[in-house]
């Protein structure tokens, strides 16, 4: 199967040579990797043009945006405008960070379950974080979520839950939407993927409310979102952060912000939800 990769980058010098070098590295390497410069004022663009002289499946493209990095929206923008610079001959779509670096099988074996099964439709690995000189796991989702570090999609899959949305929780609605449409979402905890930027180091203070507008626009409801922020405020270990999301979602709610899902997709995802949480709760 061959897979295309699309990069967004701002100010990336100090890790995309790393990120870059393990793909070439590939035990099963990319037809294409492109990699979008967004607004980068330090030497991004160079370190990319370095590779790609070597590496011809390499390319890059130019964007410019705000410097103002709010989850979700900006990374997503540049994905798209990479994304649309790659023809439809590809058979896995994957959004990949600029700040990591993947075992040189992390593609063959994302591969594999694709072949291995027609109705997965998402695979990932796990992103682990450097404390103290060892990689430990960066346990911030269930075990069952991709990471939006490093999104590998089916085309079919990609195309029926209509790309990925500009917004924060773009990769929490992706995975519903593939579950809704009857995909499966594939986890591997042999593959460990080293994030080398802590998740939301350069979100500003404004993205705090960010989380909690997300959940309103997933259509979770106030209930589900009440306990998925304090689940997340309790795992990132600052329990104030509960409060800027549920005066996020309030505001969303107050603006009467569109939804990222139809009312049936909103249903089918609190119908998901609740699920969930009995199974944790009964387990």
């Amino acid at each position: 199967m061959k897979y295309y990769v699309v990069i967004p980058a701002h100010n990336e010098e100090a890790f995309i040579s790393l990120t870059l070098q393990s793909l070439i590295s590939q035990t099963h390497v990319p037809a294409k990797v492109v990699v979008v410069n967004d607004n980068s004022t330090d030497k991004t663009a160079e370190i990319v043009l370095a590779f790609a002289k070597d590496n011809p499946f390499i390319s890059l493209v130019e964007k410019k945006s705000s410097t103002v990095h709010l989850p979700g929206s900006k990374v997503i923008q540049a994905f798209q405008k990479g994304f649309e610079t790659l023809d439809d001959n590809y058979d896995i779509i994957v959004k990949l960070d600029a700040d990591l670096i993947l075992p040189d099988n992390y593609f063959e074996t994302i591969v594999q379950h694709f072949e291995q099964n027609p109705t997965t439709g998402m695979a990932g690995g796990f992103a682990y974080i450097e404390k103290n000189g060892n990689w430990v796991l960066e346990n911030l989702t269930d075990r069952d979520h991709i990471r939006g570090a490093f999104k590998a999609y089916r085309k079919a899959c990609f195309k029926q839950m209509g790309g990925l949305k500009p917004a924060m929780g773009w990769d929490t609605v992706d995975e519903l939407l593939s579950k809704f449409y009857g995909w499966k979402v594939v986890t591997d905890a042999s593959l460990i993927v080293k994030h080398l930027k802590p998740t939301g180091a350069n979100y500003n203070k404004t993205a705090r409310y960010k989380q909690g507008e997300a959940f309103y626009t997933l259509g979770y409801g106030f209930i589900i979102t009440a306990i998925a922020s304090a689940k997340l405020s309790f795992m990132k270990k600052k329990p104030l952060l509960f409060f800027d999301y549920i005066q996020g979602f309030m505001k969303a709610k107050a603006a009467k912000i569109p939804l990222l899902v139809t009312e049936t997709q909103a249903k089918f995802i609190r119908e998901y939800r609740i699920e969930k949480m009995k199974e944790k709760l009964f387990k």
